[in-house]
C-alpha cells in the first residue's frame, strides 16, 4: 500500500482520520494521534476532534482553523520520536504566548505517540460497520486509545484522560439521472460524506466513477428496487424527474430509517407527487416527512445550487439528530 504523504487538513469524520493513520502505520511510517479534549469560547472543532501525524511530517485531519495544526504536527513527531505522551494548551491561559487563537478561545489537545493499531482497527471496524463507538483515550501503559462499548469505563476512573462518542458518518442515498444528480454525486463526494447512487444509467455511474468513491447500484425497475439499507444516519434523495420513479421509490424511502427525505420539484410538481402517493396508500403523515421542494433556498435554477441548498437542508436535520 502506497500513500502521498501530504498535509491534508480536509479530513473531518475520524474514520476517515483513522483510515489514514493506518495507512500511514502500513507505510513502515510511525504515528501519533492527536485529540481535542477540551475547547472554550469560539473553537473551530468540537472535542473528540482528531489528527493523524505521521513520523515524516505528514498529517491528516485537523483541530483548529489552521492557526495551531501545524505547530500540532510538529509536537507530534516529537512526541513520537521521545515516546511520551503530552497535553498542549492553546489560547487563552495558555504559555504559548506566540500561538493565539484569533476567535479568543482556547483549546487543549493530547498527543499519543505510537496508539495501539489494534484498538484503531477495531474502532475503524466498528465505525466502517456504521455503529456508535464510545472512545476511551487512558494514561495507562503510555497514553493509549482504548475502544469499549460503554460510556462508564471498566477500569480505574484515574487512568482515564478524556471518552467520546464517535457516530457513523453522514451517509446520502441519492436516486436519480441528469444534471441534478450528476451534481450531486461530485458535490456531495467532495465533501466526503458516505455516497450511495442509484440510478439506471449505466452510463453515468461509469463516468462519475472516474471522479469520486461511492457505492452504485443500477435501478432496473421501478416494480422491482434494491433493498432498502437505509439507517438513521442516511439521508434520501430523490433526484428523478421521471414520475414512474418517484411513488416507488419516495414510499420505499418512506418505509426506512432515513432522518431525512427529500425530492427535487417545484410546489405543483409535488402536490402532484402527494396526490399520487396517496392513492398508492401512502399515509398523510409519512406523505408530510418528504422535504419538498427541496433545500434551504427555494426555486434555484441550476444544479449546482439546488445540490448546495439541499446540503445544507440535510445537514441541518441531521445536527438536529446528533447533538
Amino acid at each position: 500500500m502506497t500513500i502521498s504523504l501530504i498535509q491534508d487538513p480536509s479530513k473531518e469524520h475520524p474514520l476517515d482520520v483513522l483510515i489514514c493513520l493506518q495507512e500511514f502505520a502500513a507505510n513502515n511510517h510511525k504515528v501519533a494521534i492527536a485529540v481535542v479534549t477540551h475547547t472554550e469560547g469560539g473553537g473551530v472543532r468540537t472535542p473528540g476532534a482528531l489528527m493523524a501525524i505521521c513520523s515524516t511530517g505528514a498529517y491528516v485531519g485537523y483541530v483548529s482553523g489552521g492557526c495551531v495544526d501545524a505547530d500540532v504536527a510538529r509536537q507530534g513527531i516529537e512526541s513520537i520520536q521521545s515516546g511520551t505522551p503530552r497535553e498542549v494548551h492553546y489560547g487563552k491561559g495558555s504559555v504559548l504566548t506566540d500561538l493565539p487563537l484569533p476567535c479568543g478561545g482556547a483549546i487543549k489537545v493530547s498527543i499519543i505517540p505510537n496508539p495501539n493499531l489494534v484498538f484503531i482497527s477495531r474502532i475503524v471496524n466498528q465505525l466502517r460497520s456504521r455503529k456508535t463507538t464510545h472512545v476511551i483515550f487512558s494514561s495507562s501503559d503510555g497514553l493509549q486509545l482504548q475502544e469499549g462499548t460503554q460510556k462508564t469505563p471498566d477500569r480505574d476512573l484515574a487512568e482515564v484522560i478524556f471518552q467520546t462518542t464517535y457516530l457513523p458518518k453522514l451517509r446520502i442515498r441519492v436516486a436519480g439521472r441528469g444534471a441534478d444528480f450528476n451534481a450531486f454525486a461530485r458535490i456531495a463526494s467532495a465533501c466526503g460524506f458516505e455516497l450511495v447512487l442509484q440510478t439506471p444509467d449505466l452510463d453515468l455511474l461509469t463516468s462519475l466513477d472516474r471522479h469520486g468513491r461511492f457505492l452504485s447500484t443500477r435501478l432496473k425497475t421501478p416494480q422491482f428496487l434494491p433493498p432498502n439499507e437505509d439507517d438513521t444516519w442516511t439521508a434520501f434523495v430523490l433526484m428523478f424527474h421521471d414520475a414512474h420513479w418517484e411513488a416507488p421509490l419516495l414510499m420505499d424511502a418512506l418505509k426506512g430509517d432515513a432522518f431525512y427525505v427529500g425530492a427535487v420539484g417545484s410546489r405543483s410538481a409535488h402536490a402532484a407527487r402527494t396526490q399520487v402517493l396517496f392513492e398508492h396508500g401512502c399515509a398523510k403523515e409519512d406523505i408530510a416527512r418528504i422535504h419538498a421542494p427541496i433545500g434551504l433556498v427555494p426555486a434555484m435554477r441550476n444544479a449546482s445550487g439546488v445540490v448546495v441548498s439541499a446540503l445544507a437542508e440535510i445537514i441541518d436535520n441531521f445536527r438536529k439528530i446528533t447533538t
